[in-house]
């Protein structure tokens, strides 16, 4: 796949927007463990490790920590420690953690799904299972990716929660509540928060080429909006630079959040 120019911002892609914003997650996390899950996050996890945050310390994603910062999916040449999954627990508990999950679901409370769709006592479609996001959300520093931004994702009520959102995690008590932190939520129109009234959903930006009319459209509950929406962000020279010529320079990127047409734009 061809990689876009570098000539001017009108080349800018998606695809490098949502690496930079979610590098922009991760900026000051200061020296704690990134957990990115998917292609986009480790984007912008690595890319964030090369701009704004080199204290970030990062895995292969099986049992290496990370001392240099490799492409997409290629194996590490600098090897700095070495964490088994059994010490993955550990650091769950510890809470020294940035994980950056998907979500099949979000709720306008930052609860996230991604368990089951369908009752609980009769799922209609079975998902990966609630697996460690419980412990994430109320261990760790915990975020969201979205690469389909659609009122069947943001929906009112998740099906079955598996990450907990603030407001549920203080109703459950101090022990889920201490650590509860869903830092950035962020899909392929827009970056949101949960620091809207009641601790609820709250746009931070919309992408360029996104209007706040078509993220309300593709968004099944309502949004905390404030008066004044920016524009996301698009990355530096610099950072493109490392995103097409050294993390990313066959363009996987462009799978998983491709160019949008002009009749999606509309």
């Amino acid at each position: 796949m061809s990689t876009p120019a570098l000539s001017t911002a009108a080349t800018i892609s998606r695809a490098d927007v949502c690496a930079a914003a979610i590098a922009d997650a991760f900026a000051d996390d200061g020296e704690i463990f990134a957990s990115p899950m998917g292609l986009l996050p480790m984007l912008g996890v690595r890319l964030a490790k090369l701009t704004s945050n080199p204290d970030l310390v990062i895995s292969d994603g099986e049992s290496l920590f990370l001392a240099g910062v490799p492409p997409l999916f290629a194996k590490g040449d600098v090897v700095e420690g070495w964490i088994p999954f059994r010490r993955v627990f550990d650091v769950v508990a510890y809470g020294k953690r940035h994980v950056m999950m998907g979500a099949t679901q979000v709720d306008r409370h930052g609860n996230q799904n991604i368990s089951a769709i369908g009752p609980f006592d009769r799922p209609k479609r079975q998902l990966l299972g609630s697996r460690g996001a419980p412990g994430n959300t109320v261990n760790n520093r915990t975020s969201y990716w979205v690469p389909k931004h659609g009122p069947r994702v943001f929906v009112e009520q998740v099906d079955i929660v598996s990450g907990v959102g603030p407001q549920r995690a203080r109703e459950a008590g101090p022990a889920a509540s201490r650590f509860n932190d869903i830092h950035r939520i962020v899909s392929n129109l827009g970056v949101f928060d949960v620091r809207g009234p009641d601790d609820t959903v709250r746009l931070v930006s919309v992408h360029p080429g996104v209007s706040v009319d078509d993220v309300v459209a593709a968004t099944g509950f309502a949004l905390a909006i404030p008066d004044d929406v920016p524009t996301t962000r698009e990355p530096s020279m610099e950072e493109q630079i490392i995103i097409r010529e050294v993390l990313d320079p066959k363009g996987l990127r462009f799978k998983e959040v491709p160019e949008p047409t002009p009749s999606q734009e509309s």
